[in-house]
Formats: C-alpha cells, structure tokens, sequence
C-alpha cells in the first residue's frame, strides 16, 4: 500500500527510480518544473509537458494514468526540486467539482512507495501536487496540494519558463504551450516582472515561498508602473513601541506589518534585508531582518516590555519622542551616498511638531525618503500636512493611515506604500542629492 501523505508531510526517496503519478475523474494535464534552489527554472527546457516530455532525468510518460519518470541521478545537480503540476483542461473547472486527485509515487517495479490524497481543494484550477527535492545527498518527497492563484501561465513564468507576450488569462498546460518563446530571452516585463530571490527564501517552507513570491511580485509591479525597478535602495523599518500600540501588539498586527515589509526589502535593498528600530522616548537599533528568520526576529523583538536578547525594553520607555530616533537616521546619511527608503509605523502622537519639521527640511538634502503609516485609528496632525510642508530641498516625506491594515491587500497597500518613493528619486537625482544607477 505504501505510505499515505498528508499536505505538507514528507518522506525519504530511497530508490533513484520512481513513477510519480496522478489519478483523476476530471480531465487534466501533469507538467512539471524542474527548478533550482531560488526556485527558477535554469532554462526553458527545464519545463516538462505534453510538447516537450523531456528534461534531464525527467520524462512524461502518456497514457492513464498521467505519470513523470524520474531518475535522481541523472537530474543535474543545479536542480534542487521538481514539482509536479496537475492543470484541469477545461476551463472555468475547478478541483472542487470533482473528487480529490490521488498522486501516487512508486519504485520502477511498480510497488507503491507513497499516496497523497490531494484533498481540500475548491476554487483551484491548477495544483502543484507534490515536489521532490534535495536534502543533502538524498532525495525527498513532500505533499503540497498548494493551488495557485493567476492560473496556469503565471505559475510558470513565476518559475522562470518565458512565454510570449500575449494574454495570459488561459488555464491548461496546452494553452500556454503555443505561447511559449523560441528566445531564451526572459518574458517581457509587461507580461510579469522578473521579481528578485535572495538566498534565504531556499529555507522557507513551500507555502511560505509561494506567499512571498505573490508579495514580492506586487511590490514588483508597482516598481515597473513608476519606471523604478532594478534601483537599490536601503530599507529601513520603525516601529513605534509606546504603550497606545498595546493593542497592535497583543493583536499581533505588528507581526504582520513585519512579514508584509520583507518582500519590499528582497525587491530594493542589496542583501534583501530590513534594518530595524523600535522607539518610544529612545529606541533600539535591532538585528536585521532576513527573509528566512523573519517570524523568529518577530516573535523575539515584537514586545512592549521584558529584556529581549540583552534590550532592556523599559529603557525604550512607553511615551513617544521621535527627534531621537530620526536624528540617528539622518546621522547615517550621506549626500550623493545610497538611496534610503524609511518606513515608519506609529499610531501618531507627535508632540514636537516644530521640531521634528525642522529635521524633515534638514533631512530633505539627503538622500532618504520617509513614508510613514499610521497604524489604527488616531489623531496623525503633524503627519497629515508633510506634503504641505514648505522650505525642503524635494518632498522627502508621504504619509497615509490605515485603520486596519488587515482589510487592505497586497496590492493596494504596496501601491500606498511605494507610490511617491519612485517620484522622489527622480526629484533628488535633479537636485543633486543623489545618483540614479
């Protein structure tokens, strides 16, 4: 009988030899993509479907049911994963309409090494359904059944497969065949931006790297609309920890704003990484965020009171100042040095208006902008009027408010988030204030 599998589950290959199989009652496609540790195909070859049923040490094999040969020792070492794809035929099916997919993984004698009863699934029309990959010298198999949003043709040009640039709205493998380039020149941007990987994402979970990957694509998109992508830029993150954010933190809203940043730093700064403040009358320079240890900094540092790893959080304080924390900023900026984007998160509370008005013409002869969000519902004053704020060299400073940054998805809140960095680039570049390259 074999094993059975549950999703997310995994289990050792201890044969180089398996048929990876899947049995439907809907009519479907089986790909796969052999992919490297970024999660990118190496070329289009790497892409195995019906018109292509060959990449080393992979074949697609017809018949029912629909079954991938793989040979461990003949897959290149670049290759990290394969994933194996199940694509309905028809379109406007989903998953939902039929009983649950069985992938099945058996050694070349037939005799079933694994079963995965790919249940759960609703709305989905294309499923990646298992994945094997490597662990050191060995192989694995895990269970994913992880749908995929944008359909057939997204999910392989977010694995790096190019495609034409034609509508993109088709379900099947087959569909997208007869779109696929004889170039080896990546998709044109106007069909899906190239979004960046950072070495890190290699040691997230598949869910956590598909989350990422359709986070980082937004971030992405907004980027190419404002003629910004490819620029570099040093991200840094504030989080205001005064008491009035108690509930922000209980409620765990900061943890989120944390995850929702990462994808904005993969996509503008050089290693990928957010520099980290908190503040209330001082602040505490953190570690830096990476990609692959984002939820352990968050459930490290993300508290109101108690020392963590060494930070006496009551030396923070629990009232808000910001002139100390925006002083140490501006104090590492250098004019004509790197780009900085600040990203500032406080419930508002401004006391020192004319103080901090002062820094904000200081600081717009240098090379950062300051997007600051205003998290719940609040009294923002001084915030609300920077873009009214005369004497500066650029406007160097946007601001807008979200009452609950829950109910906002990805898209609109990276298009708020990003929307008037791009402009002041452009706007410090003409003043001398810094080079684009």
């Amino acid at each position: 009988m074999g094993t059975s599998l549950v999703k997310g589950q995994n289990g050792p290959l201890v044969v180089s030899n398996v048929v990876v199989s899947v049995r439907s009652t809907a009519a479907f496609d089986v790909s796969a993509l052999l992919v490297n540790e970024a999660g990118r195909v190496r070329t289009d070859a790497d892409f195995v479907f019906f018109n292509q049923p060959q990449a080393p040490g992979v074949e697609l094999r017809s018949g029912a049911p629909a079954a991938l040969v793989v040979s461990s020792t003949e897959v290149p070492v670049e290759v990290a994963r394969i994933r194996v794809v199940i694509t309905l035929n028809d379109i406007g099916a989903t998953f939902g309409q039929f009983a649950p997919p069985v992938a099945t993984v058996a050694d070349g004698s037939g005799n079933t090494l694994y079963e995965y009863v790919i249940d759960g699934l609703g709305s989905e029309s294309v499923v990646i359904a298992v994945e094997l990959y490597r662990r050191n010298s060995d192989w694995k198999i895990r269970a994913v059944g992880q749908g995929y949003a944008g359909g057939f043709a997204a999910l392989v040009i977010d694995h790096g497969v190019s495609v034409e640039d034609e509508p993109l709205s088709v379900g099947s493998a087959g569909q997208v065949a007869g779109q696929m380039s004889t170039a080896s020149a990546p998709a044109a941007a106007s069909a899906a931006p190239e979004v960046r990987a950072v070495p890190g994402e290699a040691e997230l979970s598949y869910e956590k790297r598909a989350e990422l990957d359709l986070r980082k694509r937004e971030v992405a998109k907004v980027l190419i609309t404002k003629d910004a992508f490819g620029i570099r830029a040093r991200v840094v993150l504030v989080i205001d920890k005064t008491l009035s954010m108690s509930r922000q933190y209980s409620k765990r809203v900061v943890h989120r704003v944390v995850q929702r940043m990462i994808p904005v730093a993969t996509q503008l700064d050089e290693d990928g990484t957010l520099e980290a403040y908190l503040y209330a009358l001082s602040f505490a320079k953190l570690p830096d965020i990476t990609v692959e240890h984002g939820e352990a900094w968050a459930q490290t540092f993300l508290h109101l009171t108690g020392i963590h790893q060494g930070i006496d959080y009551a030396r923070i304080g629990g009232r808000n100042d910001e002139l100390p924390i925006m002083r140490d900023i501006i104090a590492s900026l250098r004019p004509g040095g790197t780009p900085t984007l600040v990203l500032f998160f406080t419930d508002g509370g401004f006391a020192k208006k004319r103080e901090i008005a002062a820094l904000m013409r200081v600081a717009s002869r240098l090379p950062a902008f300051w997007q600051f969000v205003g998290l719940g519902k609040a009294n923002y004053g001084l915030l609300r009027t920077l873009d009214e704020m005369s004497d500066r060299v650029v406007d160097n400073a946007g601001f807008f408010a979200l009452d609950d940054i829950d109910q906002v998805d990805d898209a609109q809140l990276y298009a708020r988030l990003l929307g008037e960095f791009p402009d002041w680039l452009r706007a410090a570049a003409r003043a001398g204030i810094l080079e684009l390259r």
